[in-house]
């Protein structure tokens, strides 16, 4: 049960967490001392305010430990891994006939001309 956040918040009660991203209070609560990565802020009066980031990471924990069926001690680690090389990149698989191979091979081909050109003059000056 994930929902798009509202764009326009910046930051978000433990109630509109819950609501957001299905985690009980007292999972949420648990969960902040368990992992580094999620540290919401607090209010004067204590009350806890979650920014975008901390639900992106409450969102990363909660796919490891219910829909990958990590342990709490292994999705730590992974976490740990993660933040240590940075984010896995995409793969990107393009065909042949995609737009953006045609246009990197339209640049490729203008670059070589510019470059026949500019050796040629430079031979023509010396």
């Amino acid at each position: 049960m994930l929902v798009a956040l509202p764009p326009e918040k910046e930051y978000y009660s433990i109630g509109e967490v819950t609501r957001l991203t299905g985690v009980k209070p007292y999972i949420l609560r648990y969960w902040e001392r368990e992992f580094a990565l999620l540290r919401p802020m607090r209010r004067t009066s204590g009350h806890r305010k979650f920014t975008r980031q901390d639900l992106e990471a409450i969102r990363r924990i909660r796919e490891l430990l219910y829909d990958k069926r990590f342990t709490i001690e292994g999705a730590k680690k992974l976490i740990r891994l993660e933040t240590k090389r940075g984010p896995e990149q995409a793969a990107l698989e393009l065909g042949e006939s995609s737009a953006a191979v045609q246009t990197l091979k339209e640049v490729k081909s203008v670059l070589a001309e510019m470059l026949d050109s500019l050796r040629r003059s430079d031979v023509g000056v010396g």
